[in-house]
């Protein structure tokens, strides 16, 4: 709406003939301290303005608009048929006037002036608004992350105490459930040693008490060393070729029972927690020996080499920031739909009786590999072999 300011009914109504056949809204003041109250409890778009008015003229009248927090923005179009010299154009803009036109006007002058501001006025609005709009968002944006991480601190801490509760649990696991389990073993020894003789089928009977104890003592050290993994471990520089050399050794005698080739491939050192990083590559090494095929010489390649993405079929690059390490076999393989699936705790592809085994070795890989930011795929043929890549972070970020 346009607010026209004149003391001369007759201007008022050239000026309302004028906007309203182009489409404007007016309203009408004959005095300052009428046009004042109208502004204070109306909202404007334009102000056209007399100068020469009783009471307050138009220059004391623009100079309150503009000190009203609600009108400041509001755009003054002074016009005046007295008032037209140079000192009068120039008071008008120093008291708050966007513009100044003298009597008589153009019609069309005016019309276009009044577009502009009016225009003008409604897009500044209009982005005032989206402005406050994105003032608010963000502010609520503010508080929904204050209130977020507030949750998280209370998660970490709650996650802090189930892990103290798991340690002490696991300290009571490794010693009030690994005792019976001695005792069951040893005394079973001593009696089928002892009292069975060539009695085959209580020694049948008996060993197979011993090979119960035995997984059973197997799968508490395998949740043990599962459920350690929460605990925080010190990152340090690992020769990798070192640490696989030190694997294969322990796995020597198995290694010569299968009689099975294995081929070492130069590996880029990494930022590890070595005790970890040797389980993970201990439990894939020992599983390429486990499930090996029957009707051929088991062979086991480990390559290692640099790249920059953290996508398993992404070339290498000598200057990548990741270490790919890849272990294949020649073994009895598995279907490739079970490809994630083998990395679920207690997961098992075959029957325990022909391959012995407590179904968390893979999961206890995973949990390594997430535990240093890494990444680990494993595909497989079905009587063909089996590969597992693992892809780590040559250095670990610190906090």
């Amino acid at each position: 709406m346009i607010l026209i300011v004149d003391d001369n009914q007759e201007n008022i109504f050239s000026l309302q003939r004028l906007l309203h056949l182009n489409r404007f809204d007016t309203d009408t003041a004959s005095s300052g301290e009428e046009a004042l109250k109208k502004i204070l409890k109306n909202d404007y778009s334009l102000v056209i303005l007399d100068v020469q008015m009783p009471g307050m003229d138009g220059f004391e009248v623009a100079e309150s608009i503009t000190s009203i927090n609600k009108a400041r923005d509001i755009p003054i179009i002074f016009l005046s048929a007295v008032n037209t010299e140079k000192r009068f154009v120039t008071k008008g803009y120093a008291s708050g006037g966007m513009d100044y036109l003298t009597k008589p006007f153009d019609p069309d002058i005016l019309l276009m002036k009044v577009k502009t501001f009016y225009r003008l006025y409604e897009q500044s609005k209009q982005l005032n608004a989206a402005h406050e709009a994105l003032r608010m968002a963000a502010a609520n944006l503010e508080q929904r992350v204050s209130d977020r991480t507030r949750e998280l601190e209370l998660m970490n801490r709650e996650l802090e105490a189930r892990n103290h509760d798991l340690q002490q649990f696991a300290s009571v696991a490794s010693h009030d459930l690994q005792e019976p389990l001695r005792k069951i073993h040893v005394f079973s020894n001593m009696v089928r040693d002892k009292f069975l003789g060539d009695n085959e089928e209580a020694l049948s009977y008996m060993n197979r008490i011993l090979s119960s104890s035995q997984r059973m003592s197997n799968l508490i050290n395998d949740l043990l060393m599962h459920s350690g993994l929460s605990v925080s471990g010190q990152f340090e520089k690992v020769d990798m070729n070192a640490m696989v050399r030190e694997v294969l050794t322990d796995l020597e005698l198995t290694i010569e029972e299968k009689r099975a080739k294995v081929k070492l491939n130069d590996i880029p050192s990494i930022e590890a927690i070595p005790g970890q990083i040797r389980q993970a590559l201990q439990n894939i090494l020992s599983n390429a020996l486990k499930f090996c095929h029957s009707e051929r010489t088991p062979v086991i390649s480990i390559n290692g080499e640099r790249t920059a993405s953290t996508e398993p079929g992404a070339p290498a690059d000598e200057n990548g920031d990741f270490c790919r390490i890849t272990i294949a076999d020649n073994g009895i393989g598995f279907e490739d739909i079970y490809s994630e699936k083998i990395f679920t705790i207690f997961q098992r592809l075959n029957p325990r009786a022909t391959y012995d085994g407590t179904g968390i070795g893979l999961a206890i890989v995973k949990k390594i590999v997430e535990k240093h930011n890494g990444f680990v795929w494993a595909n497989g043929l079905e009587h063909h072999g089996a590969t597992f890549t693992l892809i780590l972070p040559l250095s670990q970020k610190r906090n």
